[in-house]
This record gives C-alpha cells, sequence and structure tokens, in this order.
C-alpha cells in the first residue's frame, strides 16, 4: 500500500513521523530516502518523539548508528551514506538491531537495498520547489 501525503513546513513533516513513530512496533524497520536537505533529520526527530524519547536526536552520519533506549522501545537510527560497500553493515552487527527489541530508522537505505528485509517501511521525501520552498511530498510504501 503506498501513501503520499504533503507537508507545507517541516512541523507537518515532524507530526506525521511522531504519529508513525507511535504506531511502531518491536522490529519493525522504516527506511528513509530522499536527498541532502529534504527533512530527514526532522523526520527522525519527530518518530523519535512517538516512541517517547525525548532526548536530542541528531543524525548520526559519521557514526552510522546511534542507539536510544529511553522511549516504549529502542531505537536504533542509521544514516547509511558513508557506507561504501553493503559488507560494512556486518562489521556494525546490523543483523542484532535489524531482528533485535527494538525499531530501526534507516536513512539513505537505498544504499544497501540488498540487506533491508522485504517487510520493510518504506518513505521517501521530496522537494518539489514549485510548490514553495518548505513543501515537501513524503510517499510512504508499506507491505
Amino acid at each position: 500500500m503506498t501513501k503520499k501525503i504533503e507537508a507545507f513546513c517541516e512541523e507537518d513533516t515532524y507530526l506525521l513521523a511522531e504519529k508513525l513513530g507511535r504506531k511502531a512496533c518491536k522490529g519493525d524497520i522504516y527506511c528513509l530516502d530522499g536527498d541532502l536537505g529534504v527533512g530527514k533529520t526532522v523526520f527522525a526527530k519527530g518518530f523519535a518523539k512517538g516512541l517517547g524519547i525525548n532526548e536530542t536526536v541528531s543524525s548520526p552520519t559519521f557514526t552510522i548508528l546511534k542507539e536510544y533506549y529511553e522511549g516504549r522501545l529502542p531505537l536504533y537510527h542509521f544514516d547509511v551514506y558513508r557506507i561504501a560497500e553493503p559488507e560494512e553493515m556486518y562489521e556494525l552487527g546490523y543483523e542484532e538491531y535489524f531482528f533485535g527489541e527494538g525499531v530501526c530508522l534507516i536513512e539513505w537505505s537505498e544504499l544497501i537495498s540488498e540487506l533491508i528485509p522485504k517487510e520493510a517501511v518504506h518513505i521517501r521525501i521530496e522537494k518539489d520547489p514549485d510548490k514553495g520552498f518548505n513543501y515537501r511530498s513524503i510517499i510512504i510504501e508499506e507491505k
């Protein structure tokens, strides 16, 4: 099932992500893709809030993975932008996170698409300058 949601400001993106975070269950994997600057970190912050995480959430661009445990479920927030080969994910022990006790949110997931389970939720955020600087189209694909 595919849904397309329009976001006209950062708050729209944040609130949508917060709603998804409230519905997330143990073992869920959310793949978050889109160009630089489309709002993936805003989405991650809202998603974490939906899980009950109040600590500061930032993109794990240089660390690849940040773990948050204070919510109703652990959040494993990946940013795989700097992964050169999917095999590098094995070094991180990604399977323990993907099939563990928490929820995974993976930015730039398309770079490791062969490792993503087929039941993952795919979210793509896109800009459309013709509709305004802050406009985003958010496409959610669930199996």
